[in-house]
């Protein structure tokens, strides 16, 4: 595919640098999914609203009235501002779907076929064309027109049932956490599209419901109410599948959290704290044995921590080789040895802020690794470049924005 003077001058030596892809999705699931691969180069535009713009730009912490949300989110991406509802918006986008790989959507099911740009008709354009649709229940089925955020996905699929302290309420993450997950998922079932084109040279749908990822990292939940009837309830922070596993306070007023989810570890554990005679019993040889003598193992493990200083008990893990850590609020993150070695925030510079601080991208990899370029721009900044890269003449362009299609 040629791209001419449409795809941007600075080109990455990253593995997704000939990747064309339009993010015209809102909020968190979509927009992260696009943010990763922009991340690893795509040539990501950011589609919003010519007046609302993006609703993410109005979520959490602002400087300025700059939402630092936004600035991660739509890092790496250009930002055009057209108003899909009408004609000539809708005519916009089916300019850039001839000439891009990727267009992810967020639309309730039925609004770009409403629009004229149901997906049978924008591969016809581009059969090379990857449509992601991403919706909270799915394109199909008794709620697929519903309204759907991740707040429902945690709700649905038991996550927040089996969230919380065994006498408290079912719990809710403070966080995006459905959507999240979705956008990995989402960004993963793009590769793989990608990837199947490489072969048949044919795009395809993709149809993510938000409330089937998070259900899938649950693990075999459903599988275990099928076969054994099994409804899980709120344990707090321990665990289901191994023992001890908890948060644990120490002498100093620090808060540790330790998992034994080996065999080995659970061992060492055991025997640090003084209580081998535990390690000997026949129960304690698998992780649903140790489960069903919980209170046991977590009161001897409390309670030596309890009698020691959190730098203490970190230290003695280590000597044993047992899995322990802090439990972090953002100040300590901020400052954390092991996130610094990892560069796992950096300082980016910022049209509107100056610079910003965010975290890097997700991984690191030997031969093409990722880079944020620019953290996210103001609406319609990169309006005219788009448009000029679509052949629209300069007093074109200007008829748009006058009339409000554009801005």
């Amino acid at each position: 595919m040629t791209y001419d003077i449409f795809l941007i001058s600075y080109i990455p030596m990253t593995s997704l640098a000939d990747l064309r892809v339009i993010d015209a999705a809102t909020l968190f699931a979509g927009p992260s999914a696009a943010m990763m691969l922009g991340d690893f180069g795509a040539d990501v535009i950011k589609i919003e609203h010519p007046r609302r713009g993006d609703p993410s730009r109005g979520h959490g912490a602002s400087v300025n009235g700059v939402g630092l949300w936004w600035k991660t989110l739509s890092r790496n991406k250009r930002n055009a501002a057209v108003d899909l509802s009408q004609a000539e918006g809708q005519e916009i986008l089916r300019r850039l779907a001839e000439r891009s790989d990727v267009l992810i959507e967020n639309f309730r099911p039925g609004t770009l076929e409403r629009w004229n740009l149901a997906p049978d008709d924008l591969l016809r354009l581009n059969p090379r064309l990857i449509v992601a649709r991403m919706t909270g229940f799915g394109q199909f089925g008794p709620m697929s027109a519903r309204p759907g955020f991740g707040t429902l996905a945690e709700a649905m699929s038991g996550f927040a049932a089996m969230t919380g302290q065994p006498d408290g309420p079912p719990t809710l993450p403070p966080l995006a956490l459905a959507d999240g997950i979705a956008g990995l998922a989402m960004s993963y079932a793009i590769m793989v599209a990608l990837r199947a084109r490489e072969h048949t040279g044919r795009g395809q749908v993709i149809d993510l419901a938000i409330i089937e990822p998070i259900l899938g990292l649950l693990g075999p939940q459903v599988s275990a109410y099928k076969a054994l009837g099994i409804v899980p309830e709120r344990t707090g922070n321990r665990s289901t599948s191994n023992a001890p596993r908890n948060t644990y306070r120490t002498r100093d007023g620090r808060w540790l959290a330790i998992s034994t989810s080996a065999q080995p570890i659970a061992e060492r554990v055991m025997t640090l704290v003084g209580r081998p005679d535990l390690v000997e019993q026949p129960w304690f040889a698998s992780g649903h044995g140790r489960v069903q003598h919980v209170d046991e193992l977590d009161e001897a493990v409390a309670s030596w921590i309890a009698e020691r200083d959190a730098d203490e008990v970190i230290a003695r893990f280590e000597e044993v080789q047992a899995a322990v850590a802090p439990i972090h609020d953002v100040s300590d993150v901020a400052s954390d040895p092991q996130y610094a070695a990892l560069n796992t925030f950096v300082e980016v510079p910022d049209e509107e802020l100056g610079s910003v601080t965010m975290q890097n991208v997700l991984f690191r990899m030997s031969d093409t690794p990722g880079e944020i370029r620019w953290p996210g721009r103001p609406l319609g900044r990169d309006t005219d470049e788009v448009l000029a890269g679509l052949g629209y003449p300069d007093d074109r362009v200007a008829a748009l924005r006058e009339a409000g299609v554009i801005a």
